[in-house]
């Protein structure tokens, strides 16, 4: 049977105040912060006590706080993130207090000492009589009711039984077991029938105490199990993060090595193409000063031709025209050198094609058969056989 609770907001802040303890508890002892709580780089929190310990475990030669020597601090790794938190010399007691998380410590201590869970099981109500409260039990479908549900309703032909009662009776099979050893050292026998004053216990609530107990006892032996799985994983997580770091960094030395083959090949051939050029501008530049020159002595000769002719003296003029003459004569003849030929200027000569290159850098790929090791062997080995190369060409000496 389904019930509801009549006062809704105060079981929601007992739930809010079991989510709240599951941010206090401390992930190395798994209990609640004690203080004084440190917050480390990464953001998580720790009792100073157990980062102390997990400090200790990890750096054994580093001296304790009352020691006289100074040392020189000392590393460990989060349990929450594994991020590495590098601690100076005063260890973890240079570590920042969380003064925030002992002040919500402190809160949530004074709120739970308060009976929520009292108060709200007085408060439980019933689906199908909403003004009724569960008050009994029944023993035959096994769920709590109300009293009308037993005199009007679905559980009016089923046993019950006060709910206060059935509660009692669960509660103390939880400490029977215990009772066993003590019971059989006095000469009572096993068993709830054989002691004396033990209550009458309903068959159904020795079966679920069984089968509890039973949960219970395969929960807590599997947790060691589940433990040393995690465990593995952490470390298999962080192997993974590793290596793929060291692969990353073999990765970038490899194309940076490409790189600076292609850097060095470009180089080359820019340093021909500007040769080319060189020449060429030489060349025409050459030329061109031959040309301005042969243009300013034919401008200057233009114009000396043209005073002359202008001279009114007649004798003076019949002087000079002949030598003029005789100058624009000669300047006429005048061989020039012969210009560039027709594409000199073009530089296509100079084009380079990468496209096979290109599509040869594509399919460029990982390589599982082959591992790091090998793969580095062999670019020393290339690189010795380089650079030893030159050395046995080279003819000895006389």
């Amino acid at each position: 049977m389904n019930f509801t609770v009549g006062f809704k907001p105060l079981l929601g802040d007992a739930h809010s105040m079991d989510n709240l303890e599951k941010q206090l508890i401390c992930p190395i002892c798994l209990e609640m912060f004690s203080k004084p709580v440190v917050i480390l780089p990464c953001q998580h929190n720790l009792c100073r006590k157990c980062a102390n310990d997990v400090f200790q475990a990890s750096n054994p030669l580093w001296q304790s706080r009352g020691s006289t020597t100074v040392s020189s601090g000392g590393r460990f790794r989060c349990p929450s993130c594994r991020h590495e938190v590098v601690l100076d010399r005063h260890g973890v007691y240079g570590l920042q207090r969380n003064l925030l998380v002992e002040n919500i410590i402190d809160i949530y201590k004074q709120e739970s000492s308060r009976p929520l869970h009292s108060k709200a099981e007085q408060h439980l109500m019933c689906e199908e009589h909403e003004d009724e409260k569960i008050n009994i039990y029944c023993l035959s479908c096994e769920v709590p009711t109300c009293s009308l549900c037993k005199v009007f309703g679905a559980h009016k032909d089923c046993e019950v039984a006060p709910l206060p009662t059935i509660y009692k009776r669960q509660k103390s099979l939880a400490f029977l077991p215990r009772l066993d050893p003590l019971l059989g050292s006095l000469g009572w026998g096993e068993g709830s029938s054989s002691r004396p004053g033990a209550p009458a216990l309903s068959t159904d609530l020795c079966m679920w105490q069984s089968e509890l107990s039973d949960g219970i006892a395969m929960l807590v032996a599997g947790n060691d199990r589940v433990q040393a799985v995690i465990t593995q994983m952490e470390e298999v997580c962080q192997t993974i993060e590793d290596n793929s770091r060291r692969q990353k960094q073999l990765l970038n030395q490899r194309f940076e090595t490409l790189c600076a083959v292609l850097e060095e090949r470009k180089g080359e051939l820019l340093q021909a193409l500007a040769r080319e050029q060189e020449e060429k501008l030489q060349r025409v530049r050459s030329l061109i000063r031959q040309y301005g020159d042969h243009l300013e002595a034919s401008s200057k000769l233009v114009e000396s031709a043209i005073q002359s002719m202008e001279e009114p003296q007649m004798a003076l003029y019949l002087q000079q025209a002949k030598e003029l003459i005789n100058k624009v004569g000669a300047m006429s003849k005048v061989e020039l050198a012969g210009r560039p030929e027709p594409g000199y200027e073009s530089m296509d000569q100079f084009t380079v094609s990468v496209e096979h290159v290109a599509e040869m850098l594509r399919t460029i790929d990982f390589q599982p058969g082959a591992s790091a090791e090998e793969e580095d062997e062999e670019v020393a080995l290339d690189r010795d056989e380089g650079s030893a190369g030159p050395e046995e060409e080279r003819p000895d000496g006389p």
